[in-house]
């Protein structure tokens, strides 16, 4: 992880307020400390007030401490699709990153792994960096098959933009059976598979395989966050529910700002 610089990345999903958003944004706006990246994803409505707060508190578009993502993107550039939000879109309001394939995309609105890597690209090709999420079920973990699961999502990608487009992405092992549910992997069992990951990017290319920051996503919080983090391929946390709570995020980025 020395040669990696940390994120933490907070997913806020469709949770909060403006109200909400301005408080949390203005207090995470004062953030100092740059050895970890820090990344707020909040719903696509307060993007735009998140940025102009950003801006206020004298955090230039290209140099903000805290950056601004989205959870979701369209696999279009643009047209025809009602409810849909473009990559192009994103950018304008100052959007660096796009949570791609979230567990909960993937089961609760049906997005295949084809759908995934078409987002994947198109989010790219638009000047987006895709943080792209994989993850296995608990029963096909208790079935010894979170490698095949996990090896098929980023084959899905790989065969459509190819092994050399993760030299400017993200990856977030997020397993189901601990998303929401306040159970957490094992560090062990997180450093296990962010480590196949790593080895299974590294065959086709080395340097991508140890450049790649691959993050945890899991019931991660301020009691288990420094032994996730001190994992050798663990490279800081997407985090949801606790992004909604101002002192334990930032406790949280503050272990990812002293993890080695």
């Amino acid at each position: 992880m020395a040669l990696r610089r940390p994120m933490v990345a907070g997913n806020w999903k469709m949770n909060g307020s403006r109200q909400l958003a301005d408080e949390l944004v203005k207090k995470f706006a004062k953030l100092k400390d740059d050895s970890a990246e820090v990344l707020i994803c909040p719903p696509t409505v307060f993007l735009e007030s998140a940025s102009r707060l950003l801006d206020e508190s004298k955090q230039s578009l290209d140099g903000r401490l805290v950056r601004l993502g989205a959870q979701n993107v369209s696999h279009h550039e643009y047209g025809a699709y009602t409810g849909e939000v473009s990559a192009s879109m994103l950018r304008e309001f100052g959007c660096k990153y796009v949570i791609i394939g979230h567990s909960e995309r993937r089961r609760m609105y049906g997005e295949t792994s084809d759908i995934v890597a078409d987002k994947f690209a198109t989010a790219q090709k638009m000047g987006l960096t895709p943080i792209l999420c994989v993850g296995e079920s608990l029963a096909a973990r208790e079935a010894s098959r979170t490698f095949e699961v996990i090896s098929g999502e980023l084959d899905a990608v790989i065969e459509k933009v190819g092994t050399l487009a993760f030299d400017n992405a993200i990856i977030a092992y997020e397993p189901l059976w601990a998303v929401g549910t306040g159970k957490s992997a094992t560090p062990e069992q997180a450093q296990e598979v962010h480590a196949f990951i790593r080895q299974r990017l590294s065959d086709v290319s080395p340097f991508i395989g140890e450049k790649i920051r691959i993050l945890y996503g899991g019931s991660v919080k301020p009691s288990n966050a420094a032994d996730l983090f001190s994992q050798p391929d663990v490279d800081g946390g997407l985090i949801g529910g606790v992004s909604l709570n101002a002192s334990e995020f930032l406790a949280v980025c503050s272990i990812a700002m002293n993890a080695e």
